[in-house]
């Protein structure tokens, strides 16, 4: 072990120099539905930052999803019960899946966090991509290219930013078996995002799990 000896007030100098020029961590993609979501804590759920293949939108879906599963029932008081009017979307509130969502988010114990995953995001990248070409919409891959590393898939068509894509697999409407909701709390470690246009809906989001 290398022993390095420095002189006391030129020490303190750097360490002061650092501290005041660290960059300080954004707010909370959550912070609009309540400041609670801006507490130090929930910066580990930002787990992909620092991934170099996945976009920012791609990356604050992994991070928004975490803090979910960190803390389902602050999520389900703040973000979900906010959400229909904060998005002009106040039709939500009367449908069932909107009111069984609150209702399993307020008994669901916090989840571990996902992590983000090379194979993952490839599998999710090229199903996206290729699906997005042709109009596609469905779990089958469409060309020899793109395989299916995942345990779980989520797609979702239409929206582009990260909320909206995660609270329209959430909500789950007119789904029966709940299965995107099911997924995005489910017990996987490994995720990775991708969102790429569609050729009908304009944007497609393709979410892969792995254990």
């Amino acid at each position: 072990m290398k022993l390095h000896l420095f002189s006391p007030l030129p020490f303190l100098a750097c360490v002061l120099f650092v501290h005041q020029n660290a960059p300080k961590p954004g707010p909370s993609p959550l912070a609009s539905y309540s400041a609670e979501w801006n507490d130090a804590k929930y910066l580990k759920c930002n787990t992909a930052a620092n991934v170099s293949y996945m976009n920012d939108e791609e990356k604050e879906v992994i991070y928004i999803l975490n803090m979910l599963r960190t803390n389902p029932v602050l999520f389900a008081n703040t973000v979900l019960q906010k959400y229909p009017d904060e998005n002009h979307q106040g039709f939500l509130r009367n449908i069932q899946e909107y009111k069984s969502l609150l209702d399993t988010l307020r008994k669901t114990k916090p989840l571990a966090l996902l992590y983000p995953d090379s194979l993952c995001f490839v599998s999710a990248q090229c199903h996206a991509i290729s699906s997005g070409k042709t109009g596609y919409v469905g779990h089958e891959r469409q060309t020899k290219e793109c395989k299916d590393l995942y345990f779980g898939e989520c797609c979702q068509y239409g929206y582009k930013d990260p909320l909206p894509i995660l609270m329209g697999l959430l909500i789950d409407q007119n789904v029966p078996s709940l299965g995107h909701r099911y997924m995005c709390i489910g017990s996987y470690g490994k995720i990775g995002v991708s969102i790429q246009p569609h050729k009908v809906y304009g944007t497609n989001t393709v979410l892969d799990f792995y254990y």
